[in-house]
Order: structure tokens, then C-alpha cells, then sequence
């Protein structure tokens, strides 16, 4: 039996098109409070579990050594769309690890957000490493391997301390041990690992309530939960789906995109975390998917309600800017 709809679009009132998937919603003891598709199928989380990889830099005291403020702890969990702000906020923490732009290994492309990537072009120049989405966290990964007295050089190497460290603490969040042979590279040549979608609930109802953590590990993941939520502009950018959420509702739901349609969040105040794949890897699906979790569980404000239904119901438009139809949850997902 396939994964259930849990996502369409439409045009003229029909539904065009339908994209299937799983979503799980879980405390930190692994209890589920919803499960539909296959949740305990193995997925590559990638950029959805930044938050999780940024917990050595907070809990080794790397980001204190360095100084890094709240902005650049939010960047350090972000895939953010490389606005002049998050060049610079990845720049300033390289800085205060007395490295530079030359030491990232994430590789360069334009930046995310179209603005921001048609102003470089009309200055003429070309993006850097600083651009790169990713940018953000491998700084965290340098400041990390610096306080920790070892040489950055190769630290997206799956033998490099930076990413042990990492490893061990997707292990022990998610209760998962990771078997190295089955090892991805991700888009940012760091490793990423398949963990089933229910552990990753799982590790974000930890991260967002810090029960199951050590004291230390619970205090990193407040800190940086707090600062996402103060600079949710950091997390993603302009006209991004993170970055409206967070906005919306601040420390009251921490939420982080990954590639190939995969979601992740926390629900600090009930002590649920969320695990989101679009079996397609659509990106706008898995969107609405989160959107309609939210609003199914949490209880918001009429502003509040607002804001995450106009992610729930994303108006699409043609290029004239005629309205033809909008991308949602399905019933099955929107609980009607």
C-alpha cells in the first residue's frame, strides 16, 4: 500500500496535482500523537536537522569562546537564502575564529534569494562560500574545530572530529545508532545519514522541551531555540516558509526545512516534535504539510492563525500575477 496524500494542488477548485508522504508527530519518550504514512521508514534529513548538528558548538562552549551572539547562532541552523545579512553574519564568525571565507569547504552558489543573487550580478561579482546556504552551520563547524585545538582542514571529512562530534550527538538524540557503511554526502559535502522519521520526531520533542537531555545539552538547545526565534530571518529569508513561521509565532514552534520535501519541528510548549517527508521531495508540499501540523496542534492567537494559514493554503500565481489555485494540506492532514 502506497504512502497516503497528504498534500495536493489546485487549479479552478480541482485538484491538479497530489503528493504523498509521511508525517509523524512524537514526544521525547517516543509516544506519537499522529502517524500517517510509513514513520518508521529511513530518510536522509539533511538540512532539517541543523539545529541538532549546531548542539556541540553550543555545548562545548566553542560559541562562547568565540563570542558568537544570538543572530550568528540562529545562522548556524539555517539554510538561509544569502542575503547581504547572512554573508555577513557567516564572515563575522569565521572572523572570530581568526579564520576567513577560504577556510569554508561548503562550496559556492548564487545566492538563494533572487534579489539578493540579481545584485551581486549587477556588481559584478561572484559568489563566494559565504552564499552558500550552508554557510552558517560549517562556520559553526569551524569554530567549533578551533576550540577544540584541531586544524578545520578537511572538517566535512566523516573521520574529522568536528563531524564525530556531530555523529555522536545525532545518536544519542535520536537513540539511533548510525551505521557509517550506509552514509550519505550531503549537498554541503558534509555526511548525512538515513534515521528513521520517528526518531527524528523524536530528537526535536527533546530539543524543543529538553527532557531526555543532559542538563548541559538541554540548556544549548534552549539557547539555540531562543535565538532562532529572535532572528528567524537568519534561519531562512525573505519570503521563506521558516522564517514567516518562527516570525509568527516565535518560541512557541521552532521549524527547519530540509531538502527533498523533508520538515522538522518543535513544539516546546507540549513537548512534541514533528517529522515531515513528501515522498516526491516537493518542497512547496512538505510547506503546507508543516503548516497544517501546526495549526492542527497548536492553539493560536487570531494573528497567529493568520500568519500559519497563509502558509497552509499557499496562493498560487501565474506570471501576469493572476491567482490560479493554491497548494494545501489534504483532508487527511488538515483533520476535517
Amino acid at each position: 500500500m502506497g504512502q497516503p496524500v497528504l498534500a495536493e494542488v489546485t487549479r479552478a477548485g480541482r485538484v491538479e496535482s497530489r503528493h504523498r508522504g509521511s508525517v509523524v508527530v512524537a514526544d521525547a519518550r517516543g509516544k506519537r500523537a499522529l502517524a500517517l504514512g510509513d514513520v518508521e521508514a529511513a530518510v536522509f534529513p539533511r538540512s532539517a536537522i541543523k539545529a541538532l548538528q549546531a548542539l556541540p558548538l553550543v555545548e562545548s562552549g566553542a560559541a562562547d569562546r568565540a563570542g558568537l551572539d544570538a543572530a550568528e547562532l540562529a545562522l548556524a541552523c539555517a539554510s538561509h537564502s544569502g542575503e547581504p545579512i547572512h554573508a555577513a553574519a557567516a564572515a563575522s564568525m569565521l572572523s572570530k575564529a581568526g579564520r576567513d571565507a577560504h577556510t569554508l569547504e561548503c562550496g559556492a552558489h548564487w545566492p538563494l534569494g533572487e534579489a539578493s543573487a540579481r545584485q551581486l550580478a549587477r556588481d559584478g561579482k561572484t559568489p563566494s562560500a559565504l552564499h552558500n546556504n550552508c554557510s552558517g552551520k560549517h562556520a559553526g563547524f569551524v569554530c567549533l574545530a578551533c576550540a577544540l585545538g584541531e586544524d578545520p582542514k578537511g572538517y566535512v571529512g566523516i573521520d574529522h572530529r568536528v563531524q564525530r562530534e556531530v555523529r555522536r550527538t545525532l545518536e544519542e538524540v535520536t537513540g539511533v545508532a548510525i551505521d557509517l557503511a550506509q552514509a550519505g554526502v550531503d549537498g554541503c559535502s558534509i555526511p548525512t545519514y538515513a534515521l528513521p522519521l520517528d526518531s527524528l520526531a523524536r530528537a526535536f520533542a527533546k530539543f524543543g522541551s529538553g527532557e531526555g537531555l543532559s542538563k548541559t545539552r538541554a540548556q544549548a538547545s534552549e539557547r539555540l531555540l531562543k535565538a532562532c526565534a529572535r532572528h528567524p530571518q537568519m534561519v531562512a529569508g525573505t519570503g521563506r516558509f521558516d522564517t514567516a513561521a518562527m516570525g509568527a509565532l516565535g518560541e512557541r514552534c521552532f521549524v527547519k526545512t530540509g531538502a527533498e520535501g523533508v520538515h522538522c519541528a518543535s513544539f516546546p510548549e507540549l513537548g512534541l516534535g514533528v517529522a515531515i517527508k513528501c515522498e516526491d521531495g516537493a518542497g512547496r508540499a512538505a510547506d503546507a504539510m508543516m503548516a497544517a501540523v501546526i495549526l492542527r496542534f497548536l492553539t493560536l492567537s487570531d494573528d497567529e492563525r493568520a500568519g500559519v494559514e497563509a502558509l497552509a493554503r499557499k496562493k498560487l500565481v501565474n506570471w501576469n500575477g493572476m491567482e490560479v489555485g493554491e497548494a494545501r494540506a489534504s483532508a487527511a492532514l488538515a483533520g476535517a
